[in-house]
């Protein structure tokens, strides 16, 4: 059973890479209509086969399976393996991963029908789902880090698919290098597994964590530092650019410039969550360094808050549902660093059906407007676009967490953990996502009533072409609507408060640590939380960011204007993103770029061109001209200074033996 598990992984590793190969190597041959069934057939193949497995390990129970393929590197002592490891979590998160990038693949049929590199982009999609399943799928840091580079070179040619526009091209080169940053603290963590586990096998370095908690390594004279702590927070800092946290959020809305449904896949289940899923996967490192938690908490709360926050003030459909991601990805942190990791991988995975629905009902909007963002430019397309209307509304509501739906569940836990947690930072990351759960319906809301509702203000023949998307982008929208709807109430009991739980032992937390295990005291099953809800404050939070929406947008549009004008300094730090962009070009883009201008004018062309290689130059031309006059060719010159020479010498020999 072992072996025919692993022989299935392998499988749906394989099969998106299969469809990449051909789509981009055949794909103007076989032509389009080939291409996408290729593709769509493998992915789809690829998601029956997750579906196996979850079936296996998570329903029935099967114990972990880890399965080594050959060794990749041997140096030295230390030896590096294309290694498979299926278990709890790996079996979930190629769940979520294969059944949005098959809704994606079929969505982009339609979306992409008239684009020149129809072929191109299907190429590109197989293969970003490849780097995120090798990314899940590995056995150990390095093979994680194998997909993780995958996924960060894919997103920027899939940010920068439409190469011929200069945004496109910013966006994808400024995801790429700010995701290098955060790599840094990724290769930085891995040699200190190297150095201090001597492995990057997870089981051989999570053995050893309990070991290491009481050791310290010495950075400078008189500052040494927890070696646990400096593992997981270097491995964080990689998350950190990963998932878009705070202070490396900055490239996450710019990925808006690729193609809607490649933003459903980085934002909905592949390259964001990534992050999520690391810190979760390395939960036996985290737990053994408070620091390390509390310092994901408070960065996390600050995400989750203040990317909502400017979300508010976003014009373009697609970036308020960026900055959505964002907030969400802020909340996902917050669980992870109250030890509540089960309830980030439950948001993860509601997070991945009603962010996926809203992109795509987002792209379906963009599509009947003939590729029209700007929300200013909208309105009353609900009776046009009714199926768009309703699924979006689904989305919107689970965003929201409002009961039933599944993004309320999964929320409304993460609050209850950062309130019950005693690690340092979580009463502020408590605020944080308390204060979201009204911001939140807030900007949904008002883009989703801009959008749909209130006076239309198309040109009247722009509304006379308007009308509902094909069922070919309907589908994907009708099959995401359905977890949107109950998945949440589905698995919270399952995948949280079950003994053992969906997950089971792939998390671990100390027993210190444990506040879902609080929580499942006073569980009382989904139907009777969905009931309880208004009970709660945050419920009805949520339904006054509702109202407040609708009345800054329907009721009394003027007071959103007024609004503005009354706060313009305000509004103003909002709109230029509380100026981590003008920081970026400023410091370090335009400062990098003066600094490399100064050494070029000072090291390279005075120091090494004008002193070491010209100078070089100049002195062996003086000396070859001093040397030149004292060949004069008389004899009595030669005689004198062959005098003076031995003068000197013999000074010298009687100097020494004195």
């Amino acid at each position: 059973m072992q072996n025919h598990l692993i022989t299935l992984a392998l499988f749906i590793i394989i099969l998106p890479l299969m469809g990449s190969l051909i789509a981009g190597l055949l794909g103007k041959k076989i032509g389009r209509r080939a291409t996408h069934r290729i593709t769509i057939l493998l992915v789809g193949v690829a998601f029956l086969l997750s579906c196996y497995v979850y079936m296996t390990i998570v329903i029935l129970g099967h114990p972990t399976v880890s399965g080594l393929f050959y060794n990749w590197v041997t140096s030295g002592a230390f030896q590096f393996d294309i290694a498979i490891l299926i278990d709890r979590l790996s079996a979930t998160m190629i769940l979520i991963v294969t059944f949005i990038s098959l809704a994606v693949h079929i969505y982009t049929i339609d979306y992409m029908a008239d684009d020149p590199g129809y072929q191109r982009f299907f190429s590109y999609v197989s293969l970003f789902t490849f780097s995120m399943l090798v990314l899940v799928l590995a056995d150990n840091f390095l093979l994680l880090f194998f997909g993780w580079e995958g996924v960060g070179l894919i997103s920027y040619l899939l940010i920068g698919f439409w190469f011929n526009r200069e945004p496109a091209v910013f966006g994808s080169l400024k995801a790429f290098i700010v995701n290098r940053v955060g790599d840094v603290g990724f290769v930085l963590a891995i040699a200190a597994f190297l150095m201090y586990c001597n492995s990057l096998n997870y089981h051989t370095v999570f053995s050893q964590i309990p070991l290491l908690k009481d050791h310290v390594m010495r950075l400078f004279p008189g500052v040494s530092v927890s070696v646990v702590t400096t593992m997981s927070i270097l491995l964080f800092i990689g998350a950190m650019a990963k998932s878009a946290q705070v202070p490396l959020h900055v490239w996450l809305p710019e990925s808006m410039e690729g193609p809607t449904p490649i933003s459903a896949l980085i934002h909905a289940a592949t390259m964001v969550t990534a992050g999520i899923y690391m810190v979760a996967r390395a939960s036996p490192l985290f737990e053994y360094s408070t620091t390390a938690l509390s310092f994901i908490v408070v960065i996390g709360g600050t995400t989750a808050l203040f990317m909502g926050i400017l979300a508010l003030v976003q014009n373009d459909i697609k970036r308020v549902i960026a900055y959505s991601t964002l907030s969400q990805l802020g909340y996902m942190a917050v669980a992870l660093g109250v030890s509540a990791y089960d309830a980030a991988i439950f948001h993860l995975l509601t997070h991945a059906f009603f962010k996926a629905l809203l992109f795509l009902a987002a792209g379906s909007v963009i599509i009947a407007l003939h590729h029209e963002q700007d929300m200013r430019k909208m309105g009353g397309l609900a009776p046009y676009m009714p199926i768009t209307y309703l699924t979006f509304l689904v989305g919107a509501l689970a965003l929201s967490a409002i009961p039933p739906f599944s993004g309320f569940y999964s929320k409304d836990i993460i609050i209850e953990a950062a309130h019950l947690s005693v690690i340092p930072g979580a009463a502020y990351a408590h605020f944080c996502v308390l204060v979201g759960a009204f911001i939140t319906p807030l900007y949904i809301f008002r883009a989703f009533f801009l959008t749909f509702h209130g006076e239309s203000r198309l040109a009247l023949v722009e509304k006379h072409r308007v009308q509902e998307s094909s069922w070919i982008i309907l589908i994907p929208l009708l099959a995401l609507a359905v977890p949107s709807i109950i998945a949440g109430g589905l698995l919270i009991g399952p995948m949280l408060f079950k003994t053992p739980n969906l997950l089971g032992d792939s998390i671990f937390v100390l027993p210190e640590h444990n506040v879902l295990l609080q929580l499942a005291e006073d569980f009382p099953g989904a139907h009777l939380m969905a009931m309880k809800a208004p009970r709660s404050f945050s419920f009805w939070l949520a339904i006054s960011g509702i109202i407040v929406a609708c009345l800054f947008t329907v009721s009394f549009p003027a007071l959103s204007t007024a609004l503005k004008t009354r706060w313009q300094g305000v509004y103003r730090i909002l709109v230029q993103k509380y100026g981590f962009d003008d920081f970026n070009q400023l410091i370090l883009v335009r400062g990098t770029r003066q600094l490399g201008q100064f050494l070029y004018r000072f090291a390279d062309l005075v120091v090494i061109d004008g002193i070491v290689v010209n100078g070089s130059g100049r002195l062996i031309r003086w000396f070859a001209a001093v040397s030149r006059r004292l060949q004069t060719g008389y004899l009595y010159h030669y005689a004198l200074v062959m005098t003076l020479g031995l003068v000197i010498f013999l000074g010298w020999f009687l100097l020494k033996g004195a």
